[in-house]
């Protein structure tokens, strides 16, 4: 029976053996992923964006617990020298993806995304897609979760050898 691309105690395992280089590249990914996500979607108040209608109670803890989960899954990317090349499988690659593009829409103001206004107009928007966003937004976490633990189970996987 083949092995799970995923699994909890190997995710354990290479996190254990992250360097300062990886948790350094987390935290930054993690910081982009907030500032990319959070600035566009007013969710971080800036100059450059406003929202129509009010951020919701919600959309800090989905922007922060999509910004920690992006920036472990980006860490990933980095090659670890005590790791061979084989072991950097490219598993979770379009979860992550699907994750990150689901948080904008899930946080993000729901009469100020153009798209959903086009299919759905204002009172659609506001009857039909806000009450969607929160479960967006797990969504995001979901495929987010997924994405970095078969990315980390494949880093602390053993590497298959070509036999001769």
């Amino acid at each position: 029976m083949p092995s799970s691309p995923r699994s909890w105690s190997r995710a354990g395992a290479a996190l254990r053996m992250w360097r300062s280089r990886q948790w350094t590249v987390a935290g930054l990914g993690a910081l982009a992923t907030a500032v990319l996500v959070g600035v566009p979607t007013d969710v971080v108040p800036s100059p450059l964006f406003d929202r129509s209608v009010p951020v919701q109670w919600w959309n800090y803890p989905a922007l922060l617990v999509t910004a920690l989960l992006a920036g472990i899954t980006l860490s990933t990317y980095l090659r670890q020298p005590s790791l061979p090349e084989s072991t950097a499988a490219r598993t979770g690659t379009r979860l992550g993806m699907a994750g990150s593009v689901l948080s904008f829409f899930a946080v993000g103001c729901p009469v100020c995304n153009k798209l959903v206004l086009v299919l759905l107009g204002a009172s659609g928007a506001m009857s039909f897609w806000a009450p969607l966003q929160p479960l967006l937004a797990v969504l995001s976490v979901v495929l987010l979760a997924e994405a970095s633990l078969r990315r980390l189970s494949s880093q602390a996987a053993c590497p298959v050898t070509a036999s001769a």
